[in-house]
Formats: structure tokens, C-alpha cells, sequence
């Protein structure tokens, strides 16, 4: 590790007008700063770890700069692109770039600086391949796309610097394999090029180390970048919210907190309101508007939302003319948006990390603390809230650890790789395995896809349209024809939302249209994009809040649903999906132990607390490391309720596949629905008296062998299954969204993947892209890593109690059931109580 407190007499080495400029505002450039401009002027890559406000971008940024600076009369230094800077987020990118401007114009310096997102014009992207700025700010997708012209090596064969800000959030996801195969790219097209990785919360270090140096040349043969951690800043300022109303049982929307959110926001000068989806955002926005006397500037932000409307609001917050911004994760990386003073999160965080970064967006000075409220949205968020909380205060990151490298991703990059000029494919081999996500790629595999792009595989090559790649005499492989480097380039990138259908004002033309019918004339401006399968539920006539305004569906035309604004007092809201972000392993561990110890109770409020005491009074508290499980009458229904706390992905498969057991066992189930705490399955079978009578063993229902034939058999016929195919097949290019001129629906793309998903199960199971859908499964849609984690864990661990009616702690998941996905029964026959009534019963202690 490099020692920042050594880089002092590094101080009188910054050179004019660099020194001059701090010296003008009363600044001194701090220890890691001076240290990696060091580092970097002796062509060591290394990853910075500072924390909010401690300079890291200027860090980042200062090698370039200085060496730009003294290379200006060097013209043969000035060839191509000098420094690529990579971000997560396009508003991150935008941001930099309007920051960075600051300082280049304050000095004079001839450095010219350029972004280049999905939503920069095509015609400043076209000019920027043949006159590049000196320092591009772009996202990963971009660099893929840069990368596979044809003119890749002159735009970047000068390159001397490439920054990656937020490391941690890229490399975790498929954006990584796609950055870490295009920094491989990049490694040989500029082989002295020094990389420079910037983060806030790292949980391992040594990981992104290795993903800045990349693999070596021979196998197993690790490299790592140097490391300069920077202080601590001041301890934030975190309270979670103890508020007069009742707190909710369950669901998302924390409804009962937004007079004292409003009050909070009044007492502010600038609040970042940060929600965990999109819908959460447009609901909040709408609720705080009715309560907004006192007109407060309150914006709305998330990905959804048209990119000019976007920069209208980041504009806005840089110029400190909002009072708070409801906004999703959109907002929760490294952007300097002024003086926020509070973070306000809707909702538990999840992950000790994504708390420590959104409340990194308060007050970004180091000797300052930065202020968060946590606004739980339910009961078992407020002890998720107290975890979060002592994480916090411990310093704890829980970042997910590296990933290794999709093989759909892969087939994606090869396409990129022959779009830019014919491969021979023992030296593109040698290349990718240079990037540390694919360091233990086998031929085989890498064989195995180059075919697929080739030909499509075994199964499908004798249809001429998935022959993308053409061997020549000297055997590299080019593309089949222009049409297929169009396509890639239309489709490029690693991010496959559900389809979506812009959000565009109706001329009074299309307003003019009689109910029922399609929508006409030409449409007005588009206020952003919804999920298609949200708008196939509307019909014309019908409200929705979207853009934080109440919208009436008109009709649609083409891919645009066509809308009028409106005053409906009961609007539906959007549902995007994969929103929802996972309770992360570290949390749920803390929160298991905030269960089992009484003593911890008193720093709850005293509702959460009276709850659990009613708990232990009627049931038990389990122990940290025990898995209890309950079953109790209710009605006609004999249900099991357990308590894994993995997440409601991996309890989602896990009621999959525990009620195909229950069916083997005629104990006749009939449902199940899920939380991120516990699971809940009913049936018409006593399932308390087969537990209790033998006919059941927990132990035995709860065993790792569930993960082997139940769980081949299930996803045989798993629609999530195929689902998590689709990506894939989308990702590697099998199935294309865009076309020239046109985009296929979501349906299209569903019907084109479903038949190949059935295809290649009968006539080629290994297929690269099975097992890349299988790997998905387990981390994504099914997390059947972390469900295997927790069969091991519950192993001789588990403790059945049967009750006579409902327990106190199951009430939160019982009242999911008509609320979330219900798997197994008609929700029309699902029992519909009160809650009320529910609680009552579960909270007496008769």
C-alpha cells in the first residue's frame, strides 16, 4: 500500500498554474492526492479509496491534467483520446464533465473535455471517432461501442490514462464482464495506458486491485494495482425516524411518515429523498405534492424519466434552486449536486454499502458529517434500519464480491471484437483471459461460444440467420456482412429492462378520438418511457401518475403511448421490474441477531418492541443461528410460515420448491408468497400434524438435495427460468430488440426466445447460452447460491413450533398474500380479512 503521509514533499513538485490554482482558494491538495499523481507519473495503476468529499475525482483527474498541461507544446503527444474516464451512470458522467470544466477554464488550460452517453447525439458520437477530445467521460456500453469501429486502434492508440469511478458498483454485474473484456481491448491497443480506479466503499480491496492490472500472461499469474487509502471523513450523522403514526406491518410505501418526511424537508435548505424503485419515486413525488402548502421547489428523478427533463433537474440542483429531489438510485453514486444537507432514505437500504453511499451525496466536506434519516417502511425494516445503522458506525462494507464472467457477455464482446476487423481467435483467446473476470476461462468454453456467434451452435446452424461470423482462408473470422456490425451496434450492452413504450403528450388531434379506438395525429413532447406490459393493462380512459404528474391513457400508436394530462383524485401508479434491490447477507445476519437478543429491543420503538415481546409470549424468538418455522389453522387452510431471511428471491424458490415436496407428501399445498424475511405456504393438508406426527420430518424438507432432481424438475417447466434465458439470448445478441427503424415488442422477444429456450433443451442442453442462463439462476432471478447457503446453514438447525392461530411474527408475510405475486392459487380465493382483523388475532394474548 502506498502511504498517503509520504506524498508530502510531493507538494512542492505540483507544478504551475496547479499550485497557483489551490493556493488562490485557500487550498492544499491533500496526501492522496499528491500520492497518486505519483503513482501514476511512474505509469503504476492504482485504486484510490477516499471517502465522500475527500477529492477523489480531482484525484483521479489531476495525472491527466498535468501531464496534458505539459505535453501542450508536444503535438505529436496530443494524437487520439489521452484519458477515458469510465462511469456507472450517464449523470455521473455529465456531472464530472460540468465539474472538471471548472478548474480547465479557471487556468486557462488547452485540454478539451467531452461526454459521450446513449444520450449524446448521434452526430457528436460520429465526430468525436474522427476528432476525439482529449478526455472522453462515457459509460461502459460506449466503450464497447467505440471499440468496435474499425478505427478503434487510431481513436485509441495514444491513450494514456483511463479512470474508472465507482469501481465498486461496475464490477459486480454484467457491465463489468462487458468493462473488464473492453479494458482487455484496451490493455493491447495502448499497452503503457494507466489505470486509475476510484471508490468510497470497498468491502475486498484486492479484488479491484486485480480487475484494474488485469491477469497476467500465464495462468494463475494475478496481478494488483497499487492501493493509496485515504482517512476516514467524520462519522455521519444517522438516526433512524421514530414516528408518532402507526408503523406499518408490511409493504414498501411508507405512507404513514410523509408529514414528518415534508417537515424534514421544510427544515432543510436541499433533501435527496432516496426510494429503492421507480414506482416508489412517482408515488412519493405525488403524495408530497398534496402536502406541499408552502410550494416547495420538489423534484422528481429516476431513470424513466426523458434524458431532457433529467438535465433539467440536475441543472437545477447544482444551482440550488430545489428544496429536494425524490429520486432512485439513479442519484446514489459519486455526483456533486451542491449542498445537500440531508438524505432522506425511503425504505430500509439493504446493504451497509449503499447506505454509506447515499448518504455520501450530504455534505460533501470531509471534516463536516454528512446527516441521513432512515424512514422504515414496515417492522421488520426498522430492525433492518438498526443493523443498517450499526454497520454504519462500524465501518462495515458488504459490496457483493467478484463475479466471474458471463458467457453470454463474452459472446457479445467476440461479435464486438469482429465488428472492428477480422480475429484469429488463439490471440483474442489469449486477450480475454487478460481480463480478471474471465482469467479461468477454458478453451473449450471459449471455443464453444466463438461457435455459437459463428453459427448459432449445434442446434441452429443450419438457419442462415444466426450465421453471423465467416471464417477466412488464413482462419480468423470476420463478420458475415454489414447488416450483422449494424445490428451489434444497435444492441450493444448488458442492460435488458422489460420493453418499454415512450410516454408522449397527445396532440388535440389524438385527443379527439373516440373511446376504444387507437389514438391519432401526431403526438406531442415525450415525458419519458413505462413498461410496455404496465400500459397493456390501461385502457383508454384509464389515470396514472407518471413524471409526477396524473396522466389519462388515450391509446396507443406504434411505440408510443399516447396521454393527456388529468386530475384523477385515485390514479394507478407504474410498476417497473427489477427494481427491488436484495436484503444483502451482511444486513439479514445483523438482523437475526437484533431478533434474538431481547436486551437490543429497547433502542426499538416501543410498538416494534410490544410486538416482538407479544411474539415471544404466543411463539418463540429464534436463536441467530436457528430457522424457525410455524405452523397454525386459519379458516379452512393449514399454513407454514418459516424465517430464512435471504431475500424474497431466494424464498421464492425456495416455496417452489418446498411446496413440489409438500405435493409428494399429499399434503395438497396450495400457494405460497414470499418477503425478504420469511415464507409463507398454505395447503388443505394439516401441515402442523404431519409435522408433528412424522408423517413431515423438517429436517428432511429442508435438505440440500432439494437443489438437485426437485430443482431440475421445477425448472424445466419454470417460466422464470426461461425469463432469466431471455437475457441471455439478448444480451449475446440470439435474440435482437432493435432493428433499423424498428423495435421488436415484448411479446416478439418473449414468443423468439421461449421456442429457441425449448429447442435447445432437447437438442443441445450444453448449449453456452443453458449454461449462462444457469449461472444467472444462481444469482439472479432464482439466487440459488444464496438459497444453498441457507440449506446449509439451517442444516440441524431448524425448530418447528405449531400455534393455534397466527403468530405475531407472521403476520408481515401473511399480509403480502392479494399484494405480492401469489404462486400456486387464484387470488380471488385467497382469504381477505381485514388486516386489521389479521393483527388483532396474532396480537391477543387470550
Amino acid at each position: 500500500m502506498l502511504d498517503p503521509t509520504t506524498a508530502h514533499d510531493a507538494a512542492a513538485s505540483l507544478p504551475e498554474p496547479f499550485a497557483a490554482w489551490f493556493a488562490e482558494r485557500g487550498w492544499q491538495p491533500h496526501a492522496h492526492q499528491l500520492a497518486l499523481l505519483a503513482a501514476a507519473a511512474r505509469g503504476h495503476s492504482t485504486l484510490l479509496i477516499a471517502p465522500t468529499g475527500g477529492g477523489k475525482t480531482l484525484a483521479g483527474f489531476l495525472p491527466s491534467l498535468v501531464d496534458l498541461t505539459e505535453a501542450a507544446g508536444r503535438t505529436e503527444d496530443r494524437r487520439g483520446i489521452h484519458t477515458l474516464y469510465i462511469s456507472p451512470l450517464k449523470a455521473l458522467a455529465v456531472d464530472i464533465a460540468r465539474n472538471l470544466t471548472t478548474p480547465v477554464e479557471d487556468m486557462g488550460l488547452d485540454i478539451r473535455l467531452e461526454t459521450r452517453t446513449g444520450d449524446t447525439p448521434a452526430s457528436r458520437r460520429q465526430r468525436q471517432r474522427y476528432a476525439p477530445p482529449d478526455i472522453l467521460m462515457t459509460t461502459p456500453e460506449q466503450v464497447a461501442l467505440m471499440l468496435s469501429h474499425r478505427d478503434a486502434a487510431s481513436m485509441f492508440g495514444g491513450l494514456k490514462t483511463i479512470i474508472l469511478d465507482e469501481l465498486h458498483a461496475l464490477v459486480v454485474s454484467k457491465r463489468g464482464d462487458l468493462l473488464a473484456l473492453g479494458l482487455a481491448r484496451l490493455r493491447r491497443l495502448a499497452p503503457h495506458a494507466v489505470s486509475i480506479g476510484l471508490s468510497a466503499t470497498v468491502a475486498r480491496p484486492s479484488e479491484l486491485r486485480a480487475f484494474l492490472a488485469g491477469q497476467g500472461p500465464e495462468a494463475g499469474c494475478s496481478r494488483l494495482a497499487g492501493l493509496i487509502s485515504a482517512g476516514g471523513a467524520t462519522p455521519a450523522e444517522i438516526r433512524t425516524l421514530t414516528s408518532s403514526e402507526r408503523v406499518p406491518w408490511s409493504g414498501h410505501s411508507a405512507r404513514y411518515a410523509l408529514p414528518e418526511i415534508y417537515e424534514a424537508i421544510r427544515a432543510n435548505k436541499m433533501v435527496l429523498v432516496f426510494v429503492n424503485t421507480r414506482s416508489q419515486a412517482e408515488m412519493l413525488f405525488h403524495e408530497l405534492w398534496h402536502l406541499n402548502e408552502d410550494s416547495l421547489a420538489i423534484a422528481l428523478h429516476h431513470g424513466s424519466l426523458d434524458v431532457q427533463q433529467r438535465r433539467k433537474i440536475e441543472a437545477a440542483m447544482a444551482a440550488g434552486r430545489l428544496r429536494a429531489v425524490v429520486c432512485t438510485s439513479t442519484l446514489d453514486l459519486g455526483i456533486d449536486w451542491g449542498d445537500v444537507d440531508l438524505v432522506v432514505n425511503v425504505g430500509a437500504p439493504k446493504g451497509a454499502s449503499r447506505l454509506t453511499q447515499r448518504i455520501g451525496r450530504a455534505n460533501h466536506r470531509l471534516d463536516e458529517p454528512s446527516r441521513a434519516l432512515l424512514v422504515p417502511a414496515n417492522r421488520f425494516e426498522v430492525m433492518e434500519c438498526q443493523a443498517a445503522l450499526e454497520a454504519a458506525a462500524a465501518g462495515a462494507q458488504d459490496t457483493p464480491p467478484a463475479r466471474r464472467g458471463g458467457l453470454d457477455v463474452l459472446a457479445q464482446h467476440v461479435l464486438g471484437m469482429a465488428c472492428a476487423a477480422p480475429f484469429e481467435p488463439d490471440g483474442l483467446y489469449e486477450e480475454v483471459r487478460t481480463a480478471t473476470a474471465y482469467a479461468d476461462l477454458d478453451r473449450k468454453s471459449f471455443d464453444q461460444v466463438v461457435d455459437f456467434v459463428a453459427t448459432g451452435g449445434y442446434a441452429l446452424k443450419t438457419y442462415d440467420r444466426y450465421a453471423r461470423l465467416r471464417r477466412t482462408e488464413d482462419g480468423r473470422f470476420r463478420v458475415a456482412n454489414p447488416r450483422v456490425a449494424q445490428q451489434y451496434r444497435l444492441n450493444v450492452g448488458t442492460i435488458v429492462e422489460a420493453p418499454m413504450l415512450k410516454v408522449r403528450l397527445a396532440s388535440k388531434r389524438a385527443r379527439a378520438g373516440r373511446p376504444g379506438q387507437p389514438a391519432v395525429g401526431r403526438g406531442g413532447r415525450v415525458l419519458g418511457e413505462v413498461e410496455e406490459w404496465f400500459i397493456e393493462q390501461l385502457v383508454p380512459g384509464d389515470t396514472f401518475v407518471f413524471s409526477g404528474e396524473v396522466l389519462r391513457f388515450e391509446g396507443l400508436r406504434e411505440t408510443d403511448a399516447l396521454v393527456t394530462r388529468a386530475g384523477a383524485a385515485d390514479p394507478k401508479v407504474p410498476s417497473y421490474q427489477g427494481g427491488k434491490f436484495p436484503l444483502s447477507t451482511y444486513l439479514a445476519e445483523r438482523v437475526r441477531r437484533i431478533l434474538a437478543a431481547p436486551a437490543e429491543w429497547r433502542r426499538l420503538p416501543p410498538q416494534v418492541s410490544e410486538w416482538l415481546e407479544v411474539q415471544r409470549w404466543k411463539s418463540v424468538i429464534p436463536k441467530a443461528s436457528e430457522v424457525l418455522v410455524e405452523t397454525f389453522p386459519r379458516g379452512r387452510k393449514h399454513y407454514l410460515v418459516c424465517y430464512p431471511f435471504e431475500g424474497r428471491l431466494a424464498h421464492q424458490t425456495l416455496g417452489m420448491l418446498l411446496t413440489r415436496r409438500l405435493e409428494r407428501a399429499r399434503a395438497r399445498p396450495l400457494g405460497f408468497v414470499a418477503n425478504e424475511y420469511a415464507l409463507a405456504i398454505w395447503a388443505l393438508g394439516d401441515l402442523g400434524a404431519m409435522l408433528r406426527g412424522g408423517r413431515l420430518d423438517p429436517a428432511e424438507l429442508f435438505e440440500e438435495d432439494m437443489l438437485g432432481d426437485d430443482l431440475d424438475a421445477w425448472l424445466a417447466e419454470s417460466s422464470l427460468m426461461k425469463r432469466t434465458f431471455r437475457v441471455c439470448a439478448v444480451i449475446a445478441g440470439l435474440i435482437e430488440r432493435r432493428h433499423p427503424g424498428q423495435e421488436k415488442t415484448g411479446r416478439q422477444v418473449t414468443v423468439s426466445s421461449d421456442l429457441i429456450y425449448d429447442v435447445l433443451r432437447q437438442h443441445e442442453p450444453e448449449h453456452v447460452l443453458l449454461r449462462a442462463a444457469w449461472a444467472d439462476a444462481a444469482t439472479g432471478l432464482l439466487d440459488i447460491a444464496r438459497l444453498g447457503d441457507f440449506l446449509r446453514r439451517a442444516r440441524g438447525r431448524i425448530r418447528h413450533i405449531h400455534l393455534d392461530q397466527i403468530s405475531p411474527l407472521a403476520v408481515p408475510v401473511m399480509l403480502e398474500i392479494g399484494r405480492e405475486p401469489v404462486y400456486g392459487e387464484a387470488r380471488e380465493d385467497l382469504m381477505r380479512e381485514a388486516a386489521d382483523q389479521l393483527i388483532e388475532e396474532a396480537m391477543s394474548r387470550d
